[in-house]
């Protein structure tokens, strides 16, 4: 589907920019789309979220949710939403100290604490989160939200009369003072610059404490094969294949198993199937062989992570057993294959339509759309069935889990 040149789609780092330039914040994305005219901006399922005009976004749909503590509404508000609740706590000029929440807080941080929050009427812990990946050995979204929960009672416990913590969508560097002022702090202070010298020196050197344990424990010669032995070791790569109609909630599913997974270390590569449409198989078209084509496309990419030791989470509609069957076959020479089936039914894929596919589908506008004009094939030989209209993403998240 050919996008117009006034419509831009947004990488997740722009997502994150929209999603605080809407709920109150300062950053809107910065494009290069457009004329300087306005530009739609869709995600990468190419649903329509916001107008840009001028500097100023307008929404036109809501931004899609994923599972996880950081997306828990309770700390995942708009900037506007948290200054208008603090405001109206302390008052206009109540003290408000925000504490940022970047990475992982030693029991140095949270000891610094009774210093920092003495005479705040009202303390912001902050916790910026980006949907991409964190790099290696960084806290992602889930545990940076956790972390930030933890930090608002250390500092209940500290003396400050209120506390919030806030999941702020962030990508750009270090949360700027606007961005705190955009959710009503007049102060903010960084919890990891309270970090003492001597255990920054302590948390930098971390990284050698398993290498510098070998080379006590063997002599230096056996001490190189232990690490190149160890450096090497490759775990068994998966891939986890979903499958269901467009709507159906695959995607949702997929993206929250994999942001769980990469939570909990194990590096995941997600393929998701508009996404693979934008970069991998840009130019394919909607017939059968395109669509097979697309599907083993995103099965040897998926097969190479496998290869390597990883996971790979792969969520195209894949909606023939063919083209299926080749991926099965590239993943399994490559480690292990998992297919889920994500059975939601036709009528509550149509409902749940952010992207008018269906109804112009109906109308005769999308030639061979699956499920309508084309036909999906269901899996018989699925590892597990999930209909999203009967269990909930975090459900249907532990089931794979448990597959896994």
């Amino acid at each position: 589907m050919n996008l117009p040149e006034t419509t831009h789609v947004l990488t997740d780092d722009e997502l994150d920019a929209l999603e605080l330039h809407l709920g109150g914040g300062t950053t809107t994305p910065a494009l290069t789309a457009g004329d300087g005219g306005p530009v739609t901006l869709t995600d990468a399922e190419n649903t329509p979220l916001a107008v840009l005009d001028g500097g100023s976004a307008t929404p036109v749909k809501p931004l899609a949710r994923a599972a996880g503590p950081h997306w828990d509404p309770a700390l995942r508000r708009a900037a506007r939403d948290v200054a208008t609740d603090v405001r109206r706590a302390v008052g206009p000029d109540g003290d408000v100290l925000a504490v940022v929440v970047d990475e992982a807080p030693t029991t140095a941080e949270l000891g610094a604490l009774p210093g920092l929050v003495p005479g705040a009427a009202a303390v912001l812990v902050l916790a910026p989160v980006a949907r991409r990946s964190p790099a290696a050995g960084a806290l992602g979204g889930p545990g940076l939200a956790r972390v930030a929960t933890q930090v608002r009672d250390a500092a209940l416990a500290a003396g400050a009369p209120r506390v919030d913590a806030v999941v702020v969508p962030w990508a750009h560097g270090p949360l700027t003072a606007d961005a705190a002022r955009a959710h009503g702090a007049n102060r903010v202070t960084r919890l990891a610059d309270a970090r003492p010298a001597e255990v920054q020196e302590a948390v930098a050197a971390l990284g050698t404490v398993w290498t510098d344990a070998v080379e006590r424990l063997y002599p230096p010669d056996v001490a190189r094969e232990v690490a190149d032995a160890a450096a090497h070791a490759r775990r068994t790569g998966t891939v986890v294949f979903f499958t269901g109609l467009s709507g159906s909630g695959k995607s949702t599913v997929a993206r929250a198993l994999a942001a769980e997974l990469d939570d909990e270390g194990v590096r995941t590569t997600l393929l998701d199937g508009d996404e693979v449409r934008q970069h991998l198989s840009k130019g394919l078209g909607f017939d059968k062989a395109s669509r097979e084509l697309n599907v083993e496309r995103i099965g040897y990419v998926a097969s190479l992570v496998a290869h390597h030791g990883g996971v790979a989470v792969a969520a195209p509609i894949a909606p023939f057993a063919s083209g299926r069957a080749k991926v099965r076959a590239l993943a399994e020479a490559a480690g292990r294959f998992v297919l889920v089936h994500v059975s939601t039914p036709l009528e509550v894929c149509e409902a749940r339509d952010r992207k008018g596919f269906y109804a112009k589908a109906r109308r005769g506008e999308i030639a061979e759309f699956t499920g309508i004009s084309s036909p999906y094939e269901s899996p018989d030989d699925a590892d597990l069935v999930i209909d999203t209209s009967q269990v909930s993403v975090a459900d249907a998240v532990a089931q794979v889990r448990a597959v896994l």
